[in-house]
């Protein structure tokens, strides 16, 4: 078995980002990758990557159904493979109906986990999400939380269930059926070099300097920016104006009043705490 190293994160935390970067560190040309074209790193959400694994259509079943035929997807991937996959993936690591865990620990050799502050993270998935500000805020402390869960329509992908931020950071980063690396999207801000670096060799990949330094500079922000403005990016959600839209650190304070600050400071102080996005007294650091 390969097995799968799963690039987990709640939405807008840098995950599509390293997925650049890891396009780019791979392909090692002298050009940057297509950002069109990052299908080497399939999603684990995709409705025909299932529906062609199983054999028939995911549109005929339950959304408990899905949920309890997509361990066995993952594990059929991973034995068929003939290297490690990269698979993207928003869920929250749940629970099926029957109590078995939704990413088999038996298809999976690690998984990278893309953490970012909340506050920014509200503000940039309310943009992406074309919704303001209030509505993210609830949905982030909304416990039962899950993007394409529609079903009076066709989505164009499979349910994801999120919970609230804190739930979904928690489920992933105390899983120990597996290994798991945290990587903060300031820290890939602040010390890039260092930071991609570890995280490719963590997950079996290249990690000379020289090399991680060239697909980060392909990966650069204003890269990505210019290609989605020329050609578009298939993963924009139809109703943002655009998928790489600032990508900076701190975007909260022009982006939340104080009052919202505090209601996310509240709803998620713990894990903010933990993972050094408030100081002892409370006070954001970035």
């Amino acid at each position: 078995m390969s097995g799968i190293v799963w690039l987990a994160s709640y939405p807008k935390s840098g995950n599509t980002w390293f997925r650049a970067f890891l396009t780019n560190l791979q392909r090692h040309t002298d050009t940057p990758a297509d950002i069109n074209a990052l299908e080497a790193i399939p999603l684990a959400n995709s409705r025909l990557l299932f529906d062609q694994t199983v054999g028939y259509a995911a549109s005929d079943l339950t959304l408990e159904e899905i949920d309890c035929l997509r361990p066995r997807v993952y594990e059929h991937l991973a034995t068929t493979a003939a290297e490690t996959l990269y698979i993207k993936v928003h869920d929250a690591f749940t629970m099926t109906k029957t109590g078995e865990p939704l990413f088999s620990a038996a298809a999976t050799q690690g998984a990278l986990y893309f953490l970012r502050n909340p506050l920014d993270v509200c503000v940039s998935f309310a943009h992406h999400a074309a919704c303001d500000v209030e509505t993210m805020l609830r949905a982030m402390s909304d416990e039962h939380y899950a993007l394409d869960a529609q079903t009076d329509r066709l989505p164009r992908h499979l349910r994801q269930r999120l919970l609230s931020w804190s739930r979904h950071v928690l489920s992933w980063v105390k899983e120990t059926a597996f290994p798991v690396l945290v990587v903060r999207y300031e820290d890939m801000h602040q010390r890039p070099l260092e930071t991609f670096a570890h995280a490719a060799a963590f997950a079996g990949l290249p990690h000379e300097p020289e090399r991680v330094a060239k697909a980060l500079y392909q990966s650069r922000f204003v890269e990505l920016q210019s290609q989605e403005r020329a050609h578009g990016f298939q993963e924009k959600s139809p109703r943002a104006a655009s998928f790489f839209r600032q990508g900076t650190i701190g975007s909260w304070r022009q982006g939340l009043t104080q009052a919202q600050v505090q209601r996310i400071i509240c709803a998620h102080r713990e894990v903010m705490q933990c993972f050094g996005y408030l100081t002892t007294a409370g006070e954001p650091v970035f």
